[in-house]
């Protein structure tokens, strides 16, 4: 596998995205409201719900927006750290690990999971995640098995750093 980028790198791209998807939610979360107070969404009889479902979106969309807020401070707050062979994989450790499929890198953060960076090369997960939860505490040597979907999954750890 060719090098990966530094995981300072990493949390940089890393926070720049989240951070563009929170500019974009902001004006989406902008919109609804504007379209739940116009003028038009106000209800023609007593069946007419669409100021009431606008209003309910713009909630949903400003919860979200809270969750985005607080995670993309927790991953600004997240220490790059070097881990060693003989450390646990933890909040920030950059995995290597050999599957059936071939070797993946993942990177360990507190938000963003699913996230694809470094041209794809490596995926974020979090902790709340089955693949997550299967790496930490693991160390370089270790072998851990998850099932995702109905699928097994088994992994070997190559490298944390």
């Amino acid at each position: 596998m060719p090098d990966l980028p530094s995981k300072e790198s990493l949390k940089r791209d890393l926070v720049r995205l989240l951070a563009a998807d929170l500019e974009t939610l902001e004006r989406a979360q902008q919109a609804a409201i504007e379209g739940a107070t116009h003028e038009e969404a106000k209800p023609e009889n007593d069946k007419d719900t669409r100021a009431l479902e606008a209003s309910y979106l713009a909630r949903g969309q400003a919860m979200r927006l809270e969750e985005l807020r607080a995670g993309l401070a927790e991953l600004e707050a997240m220490r790059v750290r070097a881990f060693d062979e003989e450390s646990p994989v933890a909040i920030g450790a950059l995995v290597t690990a050999e599957e059936a499929s071939g070797a993946a890198s993942f990177l360990l953060a507190p938000h963003g999971g699913g996230t694809k960076l470094a041209d794809g090369r490596v995926q974020v997960v979090t902790p709340r995640s089955p693949l997550g939860r299967a790496l930490l505490g693991k160390r370089e040597g270790d072998d851990c098995e998850l099932t995702v979907e109905g699928k097994k999954r088994e992994l070997s750890i190559v490298r944390v750093r």
